[in-house]
C-alpha cells in the first residue's frame, strides 16, 4: 500500500496519494470496485489540482482584504443592490471584459466589495492583480527607469481581472496620465476591471489633469460600468 502511494507521489498526483491514504487507513479499498475507485482517485487529483490552483491565484492576486462574496450584505440602503451583487458573481463580467465602479466615503466597504469580487473570480479561476493607485503608479514608475514597463503592460493587459484602489486621491500628471490610459485602452472590452474612488464619478475630470486624456479614459469605462454608489457612514465606526 505505502508503494503505490509513493509511486503516486513520484508521479506528481499528490491528490490521489492523499486519497489512497486515506482509503487504507480507513479500510475502504476493498469496498470499491475498480471502476470506483479509479474514479474516486481522479476526482481527488482535479480537486487539489484546483485548490492548489486557486492557493497560487490569490496569492499572485496581493490582495489587501481576504474577502468572500457570500458576505457581502446587500442593502439598497448602502447603495447594494442584491440583483447586481448576484449577476457579477455569475462572472460574465469577466468573460465580457466589462468595467465596475465602486464610490463612496471612506470606510464605508468599496474595497472589501472589490477583494470579495477579486476572491470570487480567482475561484472561479480566472488570474486577478490587485493595486493601490498610488503604489500602482510608483511601480509604473520604477518600470520605465529599469526598461521593464512593456512587459509590466503586457502582464497587466493579460490579467483577468484587474483592481484598482484608492483611485483619486492624487491628480495624475504627465507619463502618469498616458500611462493609465495606455492600461485602460489595453483592457477596453478584453478584461475586466475594477475601479474603486472616494470620489464620485463627476469629480473624476478633476483627477486628470489633460481634459483630452479625462476624456478617452472616462469614455471607455464610465458610461457602460456596473455601478456601486455607496452611502452611510463608515463601517469602521461600528467596531
Amino acid at each position: 500500500m505505502e508503494s503505490i502511494k509513493s509511486r503516486l507521489l513520484s508521479l506528481r498526483l499528490p491528490g490521489m496519494a492523499g486519497l489512497w491514504q486515506t482509503l487504507e487507513e480507513t479500510r475502504r479499498c476493498g469496498e470499491l470496485s475498480l471502476y470506483d475507485g479509479i474514479e474516486l482517485l481522479l476526482q481527488a487529483e482535479v480537486d487539489k489540482r484546483q485548490e492548489n490552483r486557486y492557493g497560487r491565484l490569490i496569492k499572485n492576486a496581493g490582495f489587501r482584504y481576504k474577502a468572500f462574496v457570500e458576505e457581502i450584505k446587500a442593502d439598497p440602503a448602502r447603495g447594494i443592490d442584491k440583483t447586481l451583487v448576484a449577476r457579477l458573481v455569475m462572472g460574465d463580467y469577466i468573460k465580457n471584459g466589462e468595467a465596475i465602479i465602486i464610490t463612496g466615503a471612506a470606510g464605508c466597504g468599496k474595497s472589501y466589495i472589490a477583494s470579495a469580487l477579486g476572491h470570487h473570480a480567482c475561484r472561479q479561476g480566472y488570474t486577478v492583480s490587485y493595486h493601490n493607485m498610488q503604489k500602482l503608479l510608483i511601480r509604473l514608475k520604477q518600470a520605465r527607469l529599469d526598461g521593464s514597463i512593456i512587459k509590466f503592460f503586457d502582464r497587466l493587459a493579460k490579467t483577468d481581472l484587474i483592481i484598482i484602489d484608492d483611485f483619486g486621491l492624487t491628480v495624475l500628471q504627465g507619463q502618469q496620465q498616458t500611462d493609465f490610459l495606455e492600461i485602460i485602452e489595453d483592457r477596453h472590452a478584453k478584461h475586466a476591471t475594477v475601479i474603486v474612488s472616494q470620489l464620485p464619478v463627476a469629480s473624476w475630470f478633476e483627477v486628470i489633469s489633460d481634459a483630452v486624456i479625462a476624456d478617452a479614459i472616462l469614455d471607455r469605462v464610465v458610461h457602460t460600468a456596473h455601478r456601486f454608489e455607496l452611502k452611510g457612514e463608515s463601517l469602521r465606526k461600528k467596531v
